[in-house]
């Protein structure tokens, strides 16, 4: 992929305020730089950023609704009612339900938990899973990570005299459900300092505020904080914030002494002697977990993630590892498939998004293989598969284009929707999906951007090689858990050359290990550059060339700083 380097090079003030608070704060100006891009301007905050405190969190009574919520669970465990913990079956969901079951089940025994299945129910509040609840003697469902659009679901459970609590982050519509209470930090009535809360955060605040009303200590909540740094990073929403405080804390928890059933994960992944940072979460133990509700039942995610036997954690997570594999050949199947559909696409060149149907695909895989349509033709994309006599799909997006909003312009020809900014889920009558093409198209046309249309490289800075000192190193971990406005920043470095050592490595020799060395310095640095041994034999030529990376630690030799390369460009191409 060929990639647009963005570069804004910093104006004389913001050089001066960078070099103002580095003398304050005692680190590089250059890591000022970036501090101040995030908000931080003072000493005080710099010292919270770098070292988040649990006492930090908000209140959670802040919350609308949240004396409600907390009152209703104390009638039905004061009145032994049972209890339902309901859950989407995605990473978010489950670890949601996870954490509110394990933390409840600790004073209350009257109680259950249901994740719908993808293929017989559908996304969100299902009458099946009511019609369970009604007929196992549920008098109350805690929903989590979806039931802000159930009205007529919620409604029907209200006629069967069942009461709903929902904990939800996605964007509400105007009309809301008749639950006893909703906890929803993007209500338009919301009186909660903090919007960008996940699933599984919402719960967690549900069950802090359930503590602090009864006398509960926290010590007993922190160790599940393991869950809620799972469904952030999973559910990419910002790492800012109180998420960064929760995620800050989770890490720690997953890192020192996670629960039995992510230590079963951490395990079949390869993991257990690495320290496991929010990138692992992404790619690893993530997709994982989402695999259960995939290929299977998310319901069986759950169970491995409450597991309180490690023998027992570990057969559920090797037969989760199978599912993954499984949505892997799927994945890779159905993208080989929609690539071809793609290409003979005959307006392709003029279309700025990209919409595809397939009756046969597999329900399972379909946000995946959209995903991967955004990477490679950098366009939003939805992707859809026949669920009975419906159209059912998945949506994501490109860096800053809101799909939801483009989905929420053709919501007459949908039956259902929901989401966020870069993911959604839709369905609609199969005779629409033409329509619905057409109207998509004519939205994104007229929003995006064109610069949203290109795979661009944003570099925070160029620096030289002798900038990447062992203190500049870890002053840049400190900025840890990165992840959505807290990105690892993107460095770049002008004039580098190939020490004499460099090498094509890899299994099919498709990567290049790295010693390089810039015109300003003697520092001979490591790097490693996924993908991109097509470079190889220009950088044998001793001519120089521009480079942009990561900062890494060398998973090899502790800490020994490696560079992650992003992209490899001639020199006389930037000048």
């Amino acid at each position: 992929m060929r990639y647009k380097w963005n570069y804004q090079a910093p104006t004389h003030e913001q050089t001066e305020a960078a070099k103002s608070f580095s003398k304050e704060l005692g680190i590089s100006p250059i890591l000022c730089k970036l501090l101040i891009e995030r908000g931080i301007t003072s000493v005080s905050e710099a010292r919270k950023f770098f070292h988040p405190q649990l006492n930090e969190l908000h209140n959670p009574f802040l919350m609308k609704d949240m004396d409600l919520a907390v009152e209703r669970l104390n009638i039905a465990m004061g009145k032994k009612e049972r209890v339902l913990i309901y859950g989407d079956y995605d990473v978010d969901g489950t670890t949601a339900v996870a954490l509110v079951y394990k933390f409840l089940q600790q004073f209350y025994s009257n109680i259950d938990y249901y994740i719908p299945d993808r293929y017989e129910e559908g996304y969100g509040v299902s009458v099946k899973g009511i019609d369970y609840a009604y007929e196992t003697g549920v008098k109350l469902i805690i929903v989590l990570d979806c039931g802000i659009k159930a009205v007529k679901e919620i409604a029907y459970a209200k006629e069967k005299d069942i009461d709903f609590i929902i904990c939800d982050h996605h964007v509400p519509d105007d009309v809301l459900p008749p639950a006893v209470a909703i906890l929803n930090p993007k209500r338009l009535d919301a009186t909660y300092p903090y919007p960008h809360l996940s699933g599984c955060g919402v719960g967690f605040k549900f069950m802090q505020a359930f503590a602090q009303n009864n006398g509960i200590g926290y010590n007993i909540l922190w160790p599940l904080l393991d869950l809620v740094a799972v469904s952030i990073a999973s559910d990419i929403v910002p790492i800012m914030g109180e998420n960064r405080v929760l995620a800050y804390y989770g890490l720690k928890q997953i890192n020192s002494n996670p629960s039995i059933g992510l230590k079963a994960i951490i395990d079949v992944c390869g993991l257990s002697e690495k320290e496991i940072t929010i990138s692992d979460i992404v790619f690893k133990i993530g997709p994982r977990i989402n695999a259960s509700g995939r290929i299977q039942n998310g319901k069986e995610a759950v169970d491995l993630l409450i597991e309180k036997d490690l023998h027992s954690a570990l057969a559920k997570s090797n037969q989760i590892n199978q599912y993954n594999e499984t949505r892997k050949d799927l994945d890779k199947n159905m993208t080989e498939e929609a690539n071809k559909i793609v290409d003979k696409l005959e307006d392709l060149s003029q279309r700025r998004s990209i919409v595809l149907f397939n009756e046969d695909w597999h329900k399972g895989v379909i946000g995946i293989v959209a995903s991967r349509l955004t990477e490679i033709y950098y366009r939003p994309a939805v992707v859809l598969t026949r669920t009975n006599d419906m159209a059912t799909g998945s949506a994501r997006s490109v860096s800053g284009f809101d799909v939801y909003k483009a989905i929420e312009y053709c919501r007459d020809l949908l039956e259902n929707f929901g989401g966020h900014t870069y993911a959604a889920g839709l369905s609609m009558k199969v005779e629409n999906v033409a329509k619905f093409t057409e109207r998509f198209e004519k939205f994104v046309s007229e929003h995006i951007l064109p610069e949203q249309t290109h795979a661009i490289i944003n570099i925070d800075a160029k620096i030289d090689f002798q900038d990447i000192t062992h203190k500049f190193f870890n002053d840049l971990k400190n900025f840890n858990p990165f992840g959505p406005d807290n990105h690892k920043p993107i460095f770049c470095t002008n004039h580098v050359y190939d020490y004499g050592t460099s090498k094509v490595v890899g299994r099919e020799q498709e990567h290049i290990k790295l010693e390089l060395v810039d015109n300003k310095s003697h520092n001979v640095m490591n790097g490693i550059a996924f993908g991109q041994s097509s470079q190889a034999r220009y950088i044998k030529t001793k001519r120089s060339f521009d480079i942009c990376y990561t900062i890494e630690e060398n998973t090899h030799k502790r800490g020994e700083v490696q560079l992650q390369i992003e992209d490899i460009r001639p020199t006389e191409c930037n000048s």
